[in-house]
């Protein structure tokens, strides 16, 4: 049994194929999807989403949104999402670390929101690029 997995952002599908497993980052952790899997509906945090498909894991890096799991099919809505693979690892760094000391600085309320919202970003697709 395979999972038919939609990743669809505004601008273009991510990714269109079978896969064997998917692990979702959602705002309540980590949770796995299987072939049967019961009927979901959940958000997606900023995170790692990683898929196995043909023996190998991939990662992307979804920046929020939903998914949607039924009859074998996960249709997954981001806002905007990149593969580990178009994700360079040192630029990746180099963000992370940028956007690590500007949390450190941020002062004011909209400015710790900013950095925060930053931070996370540079952390997820760190954490792609990393992944597998």
């Amino acid at each position: 049994m395979v999972l038919n997995l939609r990743v669809m952002a505004p601008n273009r599908i991510v990714w269109n194929s079978e896969v064997q497993e998917l692990i979702l980052s959602t705002n309540s952790g980590q949770i796995g999807i299987l072939p049967n899997h019961a009927p979901l509906l959940t958000a997606l945090d900023m995170g790692v989403l990683k898929i196995h498909t043909n023996g190998q894991w991939s990662a992307m890096a979804p920046m929020g949104g939903f998914a949607m799991v039924d009859n074998n099919r996960v249709t997954i809505l981001v806002n905007e999402a990149e593969k580990a693979s178009e994700i360079d690892p040192d630029e990746a760094r180099k963000s992370f670390q940028m956007a690590q000391a500007e949390l450190v600085e941020a002062e004011g309320k909209r400015r710790i929101i900013e950095a925060n919202l930053r931070f996370r970003r540079a952390k997820a697709r760190l954490e792609a690029s990393t992944t597998v």
